[in-house]
């Protein structure tokens, strides 16, 4: 990294300046940041937000970018990586990125090596980076090896404890995190400890990656734990912190337990008691944070235009933080405005280290304005970040499918035979080669696995009416508008009613259709063919 970055242009280095300074810590007097956000500017007890696993994706993708930049101009480069065979897996992750993004680079893994002792870590040192940056597997390393040497229920022990717990949950590794937890309960005699741990615990079951193992009403218990812990604590500006951080945990509790008015009301409450109890000042980012989740909760409600002032306020307090000009964005896209949407997504995508989800938003925008090639190439870039990202796949295939690439749809809609969605779009492409056997056999398979998939039900119901089954045609069409109703369905059921003889109610669909698409020729010359 340093030869690169000596050799680099200063564009290119202040184009990435997270990035390299995430990975690099000792060029960070060399690269000032540049991009920064609210948290980067608090103390450490204060930054609450622990990074997705994914961010260490994003890192990976700009340093990758940032080195396929500087070699079209410097020219080919090859690597030695050595050690691999003892590599922390994210920096596997930057290896196997660097391989598939950069053709120019050349990268030789030798695996042997010395042995690679535990990375280091002391809270409130340098490698504290770990928690701030993402790097769970290396949290989770260095918990496993310090906290034996600890001493139990000391503050020292319960700092490092609580984020190795993170960094495990984060790693879909929740039973040892629950150990962990359980453990420090039973050594444990801090009530804010305590109460973490309880938290933590809820956040467990309500979050864990197998969402079979999910468990709203255990994790309701432990979260009221933690908050009649907190809610003793004597010191006020203590409590105000810990209760309201608290509450807002019970909120998402309750999302899950389908109460989204008593969430509103847990959120609302700790609101008030952080601007009325905390000092001045203090914990800005835990203000903001609730502020986004009343935004969401409103949102939910279906207040669109409600949720819209408590975003406006979080990216006003902090401009850098990419992801409330993606929550506001989607928000604005939902209400019909799509010019204000693209502009915060396109913030999003500068705030920070690449991510897909601003492109792939970007690209329904597009594609509801008629821009195949853009929104097309947003969806070839979302992927590109990340080539595990599904609902891209989804998209993509789609599109392919209406801009008759159905080779390049095919390849998208068979890489995953179990997802209800692609089987959907193979179900397109099988009807749109004259396959319709194998296309029934698509939706099929795609309603068996998801009933309520209102896409497949329209697709089986216009592929009946290619085979000549007006009236399964008309029942299978009836059951997409329940679920989910819109202008081609209409138009679709409008023509197969038409066929069964029933002018009155194929008129009613396209008198619906052209309420839904105004604009839609075809739907205007339909009207007026009927007799």
């Amino acid at each position: 990294m340093g030869t690169l970055f000596a050799e680099a242009s200063p564009e290119l280095v202040a184009a990435h300046d997270i990035e390299i300074r995430a990975v690099a810590p000792a060029l960070r007097q060399r690269v000032p940041a540049r991009r920064t956000t609210l948290a980067d500017r608090v103390p450490q007890e204060e930054r609450i937000l622990v990074p997705a696993p994914l961010r260490t994706l994003r890192l990976a993708n700009g340093l990758a970018e940032f080195v396929r930049d500087h070699l079209a101009v410097a020219g080919p480069l090859a690597l030695r990586a050595l050690n691999t065979g003892q590599a922390d897996p994210t920096d596997l992750e930057l290896l196997a990125v660097l391989e598939r993004r950069v053709p120019a680079l050349t990268i030789v893994r030798e695996p042997s090596g010395p042995p690679r002792p535990p990375p280091s870590y002391a809270p409130g040192a340098e490698l504290d980076r770990f928690r701030n940056e993402g790097f769970h597997h290396a949290m989770a390393e260095a918990g496993a090896a310090l906290l034996p040497t600890l001493r139990e229920d000391g503050e020292p022990w319960w700092t490092l404890l609580h984020r190795t717990t993170t960094a495990l949950a984060a790693l879909d590794r929740e039973d040892e995190a629950r150990d962990l937890l359980d453990h420090a309960r039973q050594v444990g005699a801090d009530p804010k400890h305590l109460a973490t741990a309880a938290y933590a615990t809820a956040m467990l079951l309500v979050r864990h990656h197998d969402q079979g193992r999910r468990d709203p009403e255990e994790a309701a218990a432990w979260i009221d734990r933690a908050v009649a812990l907190t809610s003793r604590l004597p010191e006020r500006g203590e409590r105000a912190f810990h209760l309201s951080f608290d509450l807002n945990g019970k909120a998402l509790v309750e999302v899950r337990r389908g109460r989204p008015e008593e969430a509103m009301r847990l959120v609302r409450a700790a609101i008030e008691l952080a601007e009325r109890d905390l000092e001045p000042g203090r914990h800005p980012v835990h203000k903001l944070v609730l502020r986004a989740n009343r935004a969401q909760l409103t949102a939910m409600r279906g207040d669109l235009e409600g949720a819209l002032p408590d975003l406006d306020a979080a990216i006003a307090a902090d401009p850098g933080y990419p992801d409330y000009y993606l929550d506001r964005g989607n928000l604005l896209h939902r209400l019909g405005r799509p010019e204000e949407a693209v502009a915060d997504y396109e913030t999003a995508m500068r705030a920070g280290p690449p991510f897909p989800e601003p492109y792939y938003n970007r690209s329904e925008v597009r594609y509801a304005q008629g821009d195949l090639a853009g929104a097309l190439a947003d969806l070839d870039y979302a992927i590109e970040l990340d080539p595990g990202f599904s609902d891209a796949y989804v998209n993509r295939a789609g599109l392919l499918v209406a801009l008759d690439e159905l080779d390049r749809a095919r390849a998208d809609a068979e890489r995953d035979a179990g997802n209800p969605f692609l089987l959907s779009v193979l179900g397109q492409i099988e009807t749109a080669q004259g396959n319709l056997v194998e296309a029934r056999k698509a939706y099929d398979s795609a309603l068996e696995r998801a009933p309520s998939l209102a896409v497949a039900w329209a697709g089986r119901g216009a592929l009946a009416f290619e085979e000549g089954d007006a009236q399964a045609s008309v029942s299978d069409l009836a059951r997409a508008i329940e679920l989910e109703d819109g202008a081609e369905v209409r138009f679709n059921r409008a023509y197969a009613l038409r066929a069964l003889g029933l002018t009155t109610q194929a008129r009613a669909d396209l008198l619906r259709a052209a309420e839904l698409a105004p604009d839609d020729e075809d739907v205007r010359q339909a009207l007026a063919d009927l007799p």
